[in-house]
Parts: structure tokens; C-alpha cells; sequence
């Protein structure tokens, strides 16, 4: 996983989408965009944006199911109001949240509530709607407060005394060990161990990704360069606009609406929380490394290449498995729950690979491009794409499972 800094990392979404959603529905979409632009303003990374994206669309949800009751809760209490304004509690409770992660951004999250509020017409419904999603995000965030997302970072660099080492502090060392959404612990899916260096599974993928994922090569196609440029884009912003433009071309009603986005969100967020508890539980070197390293394994069938470079540049923290296959097949899971995988035509555009546009009609096919993409870009080989995928798979099956489900009366008791 690639944490892509600059502020342009925000996907863009061919010039249809800007077309509506449904009457309300759109509001969910809005400000999902707008997490995103400020995430890239800010300049804040995959793993975070991750976390805080769980966190707005489960508080958006939990806001506009307390007025419906048609899904189960999260975990949340609320008091039933029927009259309340869903548009007005879903945009209230994305307000709260995000200026709780972003307060330096009052004016513009102001100005961008007052943007969603015009929709709504005053009078109580609108005053009991806005009431409800500031307390669905207080009340998300309070339970939320203790989930071990900000606990700090004491990685040990491997030196001994006196010998330099790189100096940069690898990504998500304390990231597996985050309260997930959905799974017991992070290690409820933690893979076996990779393949051993001498045998035929390392000796294969390691020769493959050194033919096909070096920056300069004559084995890797143009298509499959433009594949791996376009998927160094990472995080929410590598699918948050896939679920906008299917929500787009499928609309869905608000309650439905704010469901998808909050079980991809817990799903991805789940992702990544497993994927770093078993990146740094095996601590397998990038490819990078084994390729300038290759003499040093005993295994004759994979000669060192000493100036070796992927095509990107290498994310900071161990290969196995796959971070973006997990939660690219995360987010499918959810996705072909809802739409199927046969959708119609989504095309998306990136900014680390310009004027490139990948569309696809399955959502199997989406998931797919993204591993095979890793290789292209010299970052994964391919049995960790094949186990992050597997991981993501199963991570995004629980999440379907006990979230968010439907219910004839969805009913908890009311706090008071």
C-alpha cells in the first residue's frame, strides 16, 4: 500500500458523476467527497483516512437509521424521532465528526453544513434532524475513544550499536492492534506463514515480479505499466469514488445509501487492521529487498539482480500480505451484496497515472485489477496477492453478516 501524500491524491470521477443522486441520497455521497478532499488537503495518509472514514459513515448511519429503524444499529442507542429529517441527521452527524478530526477546518465545514441544510426545509423535522446527528457522531465518537487508533508508534529500528540504517519509521506498526468493527481481534484472520525462500512458490513469484515489476523491463506490457501506475492511489480514495459512481448509476434511497458507505468503511478499516497485524507478525521483505538479496537464500533458482527497482516506489512497512488487495476485495464483498457483480459500465481516473482511465463492468474485475497491479508495480508478489484477496474476502463476509442488518423492527432501547 502506497500512502500517496501529495494534495491532487483525491480520485475524479468522470464528469457524469457530478449528475445527482436521488432526492436526499446525494447527501451521504457529498460529504464522503468532501472527507476525502480534505484528507488529501491535509495531506493525511491511507491508514488514518481509513479509520476516520469508519467512524463519519457508521455516525452518518447510525443518525439516519435512528429516524427509520430499518437496520440494526451499530451500537448505538439513539431515540427514535420519525419526524426528524434524515437529510438534516445525516449531514449533521458528518459535520460533527469530521471538525472533530479537522477543527482548523470550522469555516469551510461550516459553510459546507449550511450547503446541505438549504436542501432542508426549516421547521422541526429539520431542528430535531440536525439535534440527532450531532448526537449519533458524539455518541460514536465516545465509544470509539478507546479503540487503541492512537496509541503510540515505539517501531525498534534492527541496527546493531553504531551501524547506520535507514532512518525512516516504517507505516501501521501499532495499526493491528486497533478495536476492529467486525472481527474478534486483528489476528481472527491472520494467514499461515509465507512460502519458504527455497521453495517452488517463492522461486516463481520472486522471478516473476523481478521480470515484470522492475521499473525498467521489456517483459512488462503498456497496459499492465499504466495498471500499476494506476493503482499506486491508495486508502478511501482508491475506492470511496467506485461506491459514489455506483451509487450514482444504481441509486439508492438515504437509509441504503448510508448503509453501503458504512459497511465498506467498516469492512476497509477491518482490512487494514488484520493486514498489519500479520505484516508485522511475519515481517516478510519486499521484493526490493529479496531481489538486491537473492544470493544470500541459498536458492540457486533466484540470481541476485544488484540494481534492481520496482516500478513505484515501495511502500514502508513488510510485503505479506497485500494491504490494497484486502481491502479492495473487502469493499467487492460489500459491493456485490447490494449491487451484484455485474454493474454497469464505471469508469474512474487516477492522478498518479494521468490521462489513464480504467473501466470496468464486474466488480470481481475491480478487485482483480488491483492485485494484479501490486506486481506490476514491483511492490507484492503474487501469492500475497492471492492471500491479502482471500483475507479481504472473508474479512468483507463477516462484515455483511453482523452489521448493519436488516430487521422488521430493528428496535433497542431508547437512552433517555
Amino acid at each position: 500500500m502506497l500512502l500517496f501524500r501529495k494534495a491532487c491524491s483525491v480520485f475524479m470521477v468522470l464528469a457524469s458523476s457530478v449528475l445527482a443522486a436521488p432526492a436526499g441520497a446525494d447527501v451521504i455521497s457529498d460529504w464522503n467527497a468532501r472527507a476525502d478532499a480534505i484528507a488529501a488537503e491535509r495531506r493525511v495518509t491511507a491508514l488514518p483516512h481509513a479509520h476516520n472514514m469508519a467512524l463519519l459513515q457508521v455516525a452518518v448511519f447510525e443518525a439516519v437509521n435512528a429516524v427509520e429503524r430499518r437496520y440494526v444499529p451499530y451500537k448505538l442507542k439513539l431515540p427514535s424521532d420519525k419526524t426528524a429529517s434524515t437529510e438534516a441527521a445525516a449531514a449533521a452527524a458528518a459535520h460533527a465528526v469530521l471538525l472533530s478530526f479537522f477543527p482548523e477546518e470550522r469555516t469551510k465545514l461550516d459553510a459546507s453544513l449550511a450547503s446541505s441544510l438549504e436542501r432542508v426545509v426549516d421547521g422541526q423535522p429539520k431542528t430535531n434532524g440536525i439535534e440527532l446527528g450531532r448526537r449519533a457522531a458524539a455518541e460514536l465518537l465516545a465509544l470509539r475513544a478507546k479503540d487503541s487508533a492512537k496509541v503510540p508508534d515505539t517501531y525498534r529500528p534492527h541496527a546493531a550499536p553504531g551501524v547506520y540504517v535507514p532512518t525512516v519509521i516504517p507505516v501501521g506498526v501499532t495499526f493491528g492492534g486497533i478495536t476492529p468493527w467486525s472481527m474478534e481481534s486483528g489476528a481472527q484472520f491472520r494467514p499461515p506463514a509465507p512460502p519458504p525462500l527455497g521453495s517452488d512458490a517463492w522461486t516463481r513469484d520472486l522471478n516473476e515480479i523481478c521480470e515484470i515489476g522492475g521499473l525498467n523491463n521489456t517483459k512488462r506490457t503498456a497496459e499492465q505499466t499504466n495498471i500499476g501506475r494506476f493503482w499506486l492511489i491508495t486508502g478511501p480514495q482508491s475506492w470511496n469514488p467506485v461506491v459514489r459512481e455506483l451509487v450514482r448509476l444504481k441509486p439508492l434511497d438515504l437509509a441504503d445509501t448510508a448503509r453501503l458507505f458504512a459497511l465498506v468503511a467498516m469492512a476497509t478499516d477491518d482490512a487494514y487492521i488484520a493486514v498489519f497485524d500479520a505484516k508485522y507478525h511475519y515481517n516478510l521483505w519486499r521484493p526490493v529487498t529479496a531481489i538486491r538479496n537473492a544470493d544470500s537464500t541459498g536458492n540457486p533458482a533466484t540470481p541476485r539482480d544488484a540494481a534492481w527497482l520496482p516500478l513505484g516506489e515501495t511502500p514502508m512497512h513488510p510485503e505479506y500480505p497485500c494491504a490494497h488487495c484486502i481491502t479492495s476485495a473487502a469493499a467487492a464483498v460489500i459491493l456485490k451484496s447490494v449491487f451484484g457483480n455485474s454493474i454497469p459500465a464505471v469508469a474512474i481516473t487516477s492522478p498518479t497515472a494521468p490521462g489513464v482511465t480504467r473501466t470496468w463492468t464486474r466488480i470481481d474485475d475491480y478487485a482483480d485489477e488491483i492485485a494484479l497491479a501490486r506486481i506490476y508495480a514491483g511492490f507484492h508478489y503474487r501469492f500475497s496477492t492471492q492471500v491479502g484477496a482471500e483475507m479481504g474476502r472473508k474479512i468483507g463476509e463477516l462484515t455483511v453478516k453482523t452489521q448493519l442488518r436488516a430487521s422488521e423492527a430493528a428496535s433497542v432501547p431508547e437512552s433517555r
